[in-house]
């Protein structure tokens, strides 16, 4: 699909007139098939990358090391951290029926840290390994999980593939130049199809239709949610309220995770469901080793 998105996003930038085809069938292979981040993105531009194939690379000890540095801290988010988490939140949610209360809560959030430390991991050893080579990918994720709100969120996860569907859906639709009803039809059209790039399936859907939602529901709230903090004179830029927004939207973000790592639509229910239904006896002990959940291991 990265190659594919990659490949269509050079074809209708040459056909809008945005980019001069290349006449060299080598630097556009190259650029279609650039095994470093062919499999996990980023999604490049081709007014980005295609350049960089005329120019001339010498031997530079700064950019390489930095880039084994970067390829380094990829290797370790993908293979310390996410793969670690992945035993604890596989266990889980391979038969949640077994587990209730804190112990979906923990799986969810380790699930939540484990595909951003695997994404990003990805991420981080294709644009590490492309700077060892001399080449220069653009920035995929930024803090997402700092996000104070769903859209900023999408501006800091996985932006080359956000800025795909900005610049190849969203805006062919019409984008935000539209009526209201359009304009909120047409972010629910790219996050639908946002799901189903995921996977074809129930769950990816539902994933892209609730992010389509709290994007709609942002826009239609923030004027006047603005207008109620001038009023009653709240500090919009405090800690406080910053935290919270933070906390806000990761949560929502983390709930639509449930679908999107469940195996059916009927466990995320049941994730949902029996994610508050707490056990006193561990409640009260606070020992994390009655939880029943696979600690040792991970």
């Amino acid at each position: 699909s990265f190659y594919t998105f990659q490949a269509l996003s050079y074809t209708m930038d040459v056909y809008r007139g945005k980019i001069g085809a290349t006449r060299h069938f080598g630097k556009y292979a190259l650029f279609v098939s650039f095994f470093p981040q062919l499999v996990a993105g980023p999604i490049e531009k081709s007014a980005n990358l295609l350049p960089q194939f005329d120019r001339a690379n010498k031997f530079d000890y700064n950019r390489i090391k930095d880039g084994l540095i970067l390829m380094g801290w990829g290797f370790f988010k993908k293979m310390v951290i996410a793969d670690r988490l992945a035993i604890l939140v596989n266990t889980v949610y391979a038969d949640p029926t077994n587990y209730s209360g804190f112990e979906l809560i923990i799986a969810t959030l380790f699930f939540a840290v484990q595909i951003l430390c695997d994404f990003s991991g990805y991420t981080d050893i294709a644009i590490g390994a492309a700077k060892v080579l001399g080449y220069d990918l653009m920035k995929n994720f930024d803090r997402p999980y700092f996000s104070k709100s769903i859209p900023e969120f999408w501006r800091r996860w996985h932006i080359s593939l956000g800025g795909w569907f900005r610049d190849y859906l969203y805006f062919p639709l019409g984008g935000s130049r539209v009526s209201t009803f359009k304009k909120y039809r047409n972010i629910m059209i790219v996050f639908l199809v946002s799901g189903i790039w995921h996977g074809a399936s129930w769950n990816f859907l539902i994933w892209g239709f609730l992010h389509g939602i709290y994007q709609i529901i942002d826009l239609a709230i923030t004027p006047q949610v603005n207008k109620i903090y001038t009023s009653v004179k709240i500090n919009t830029s405090s800690f406080f309220h910053r935290s919270y927004k933070v906390i806000l939207t990761f949560t929502l973000v983390t709930i639509a995770w449930i679908f999107f790592r469940a195996n059916n639509f009927t466990d995320a229910l049941y994730i949902i469901q029996n994610s508050f239904v707490f056990n006193p006896d561990v409640v009260l002990s606070g020992d994390i080793y009655k939880l029943g959940l696979p600690w040792r291991e991970f």
